[in-house]
């Protein structure tokens, strides 16, 4: 089974991301400006934090703006070339923001079926997809803590072109289950490795090696 890759997120200083980048994390999540969720950080400290980043974990950003110029400006104030886009925006803007330099992951709140709905909406232009638990009606837009349903997911992996991360309540205990039932390119966590709102190096060590071992050990196809 390939290595899984793993986005640690809400980093919310050098010091994290320092943490973070030494227990193996491929890549660093800075949280913008956003409605709600935990880790958000305004633009200038994300872009002091992506500036003393170790190198072999680069940083994307979480940006909650819905226009492909907004979003732009908004990795430009940060100094980050790659962005995570956590609203399902319009494919028009979409088409424009996969014609600027930015590596663009494109979020999917998986709440039914109808998230298998949006993957051609987006694979022609984004880089990635990742699948989270968050309710953008309620302008909720990810650290929920929630899992969804993972067999929507594992279908979504399944059809998808694009690499595929999962996020939304994954932790120590349940990421090697959700890695053999989804297969996913990569898994994001935020919450469940901060129950004091600072990233806790002992449960980042676990998610970590539950991770190696779960794309050590195989295990049944999705």
């Amino acid at each position: 089974m390939p290595r899984t890759r793993v986005k640690i997120c809400c980093i919310a200083s050098s010091e994290e991301a320092d943490l973070a980048a030494a227990a193996g994390a491929d890549m660093l999540g800075l949280v913008g400006p956003m409605p709600s969720g935990p880790g958000v950080v305004d633009l200038d400290t994300a872009r002091s934090i992506m500036y003393t980043s170790p190198i072999w974990s680069p940083s994307i950003l979480l940006t909650a703006s819905e226009t492909a110029e907004a979003v732009q400006r908004d990795a430009k104030a940060a100094g980050v070339g790659a962005v995570q886009v956590v609203r399902h925006i319009s494919p028009s803007e979409s088409k424009l923001l996969a014609a600027s330099p930015l590596r663009y992951l494109q979020v999917i709140h998986v709440e039914d079926q109808s998230a298998l709905d949006l993957i051609d909406h987006y694979a022609p232009y984004c880089d990635g997809f990742l699948l989270d638990s968050g309710r953008p009606s309620e302008d909720a837009f990810g650290g929920t803590g929630r899992a969804h349903d993972w067999a929507v997911s594992a279908e979504f992996r399944r059809r998808s072109p694009r690499p595929v991360f999962l996020a939304g309540g994954l932790t120590p205990d349940n990421v090697s289950e959700a890695i053999h039932r989804v297969r996913p390119f990569g898994v994001d966590v935020c919450s469940s490795l901060r129950p004091q709102k600072a990233l806790d190096p002992h449960l980042l060590d676990a998610f970590m090696a539950a991770v190696a071992a779960a794309s050590l050990s195989g295990g049944p196809d999705a």
